[in-house]
């Protein structure tokens, strides 16, 4: 590319990682640093922190910042990590960025402006200003969370924003991926976001995915993504309907706080959502687990 740099920063299987806290909120360090450990030797390739499954919005800063400087320390340069920095106040957002390039984190990423609803020209002023504070590459993330994901045009117009490297795409709108896949002749990182069709965003071009059942489901992810990438599409295809067994669970009882009982029931203390997120109550926990005992869950899925 004419000895530009390549955008394809990220590639493989990377957990939206859960984030061990306290009731106050604190980080717990001991089950972070086991999860990441866990999920490194399961085959993952990365870590992508404080996003949503992450719960970074209504975190702490602090909480965010101790939490970046533990996954960093714990993966010891085995693998490549994301920082979602994104918050409600860009003063903020600009803060964890330059703590998280101390951090040694190798990329950041954030939703657009939330809240107020923002226009692109809005849009793409935040974006820049994130650029401006940091010489990290900055992975955007079309999520639910932040309304409508941006179109094709959207994202090339981001995309000569110094820095900006690509999209984690949380939409099941592949036609659009595919079209943003194509931008810049395909020097972009556009990095599957739906768990359920993981499958889908490969065959529409992804180069990644990052998902929040990726934490409780690791080697069955990490072998899809294997298979994928060898041709073996059936192989690929089937691990992809088994995951989705468990999925559908998560769909009904609530995805982060039934991530985190999850990896409660194997071992993991990763403690409660925050206040006020969903908590499972025991007559649905009990229920919940009966349908994971029937999916077969947790052999041959970790």
């Amino acid at each position: 590319m004419d000895g530009k740099k390549s955008n394809a920063l990220f590639s493989g299987i990377m957990s939206a990682l859960v984030s061990p806290l306290s009731e106050d909120g604190e980080v717990r360090e001991r089950p972070l640093r086991r999860l990441v450990e866990w999920h490194l030797e399961a085959g993952l390739s990365g870590f992508y922190i404080c996003g949503g499954t992450g719960e970074g919005a209504v975190m702490q800063p602090k909480a965010r910042k101790l939490l970046a400087e533990c996954v960093v320390d714990a993966a010891r340069g085995r693998c490549r990590i994301i920082d979602h920095i994104g918050a409600v106040d860009l003063i903020t957002a600009k803060d964890l960025a330059r703590h998280a390039a101390r951090a040694g984190v190798d990329a950041l990423s954030s939703v657009p402006p939330f809240f107020y609803p923002y226009g692109e020209d809005e849009v793409f002023n935040y974006y820049e200003a994130l650029s401006d504070c940091t010489d990290l590459p900055i992975i955007m993330y079309a999520s639910p969370m932040s309304g409508a994901p941006p179109d094709a045009e959207a994202v090339e117009r981001l995309m000569r924003i110094p820095g900006i490297a690509g999209i984690k795409w949380t939409s099941h709108n592949y036609y659009e991926m595919r079209r943003i896949k194509d931008i810049n002749g395909g020097d972009i990182n556009v990095i599957n976001g739906p768990d359920e069709t993981l499958v889908c965003g490969l065959l529409m071009g992804a180069d990644a995915g990052i998902g929040s059942s990726y934490n409780v489901m690791p080697r069955l992810f990490a072998k899809l993504y294997e298979d994928f990438r060898a041709g073996r599409l059936q192989e690929a295809l089937d691990a992809q309907l088994k995951a989705n067994k468990v999925i559908r669970l998560l769909f009904r009882h609530g995805i982060v706080n039934s991530v985190k009982d999850m990896l409660e029931l194997i071992g993991y203390d990763v403690g409660y959502c925050t206040y006020p997120l969903k908590r499972l109550e025991p007559a649905e926990r009990e229920a919940f687990h009966a349908e994971l005992r029937e999916t077969g869950w947790p052999e041959g899925y970790i």
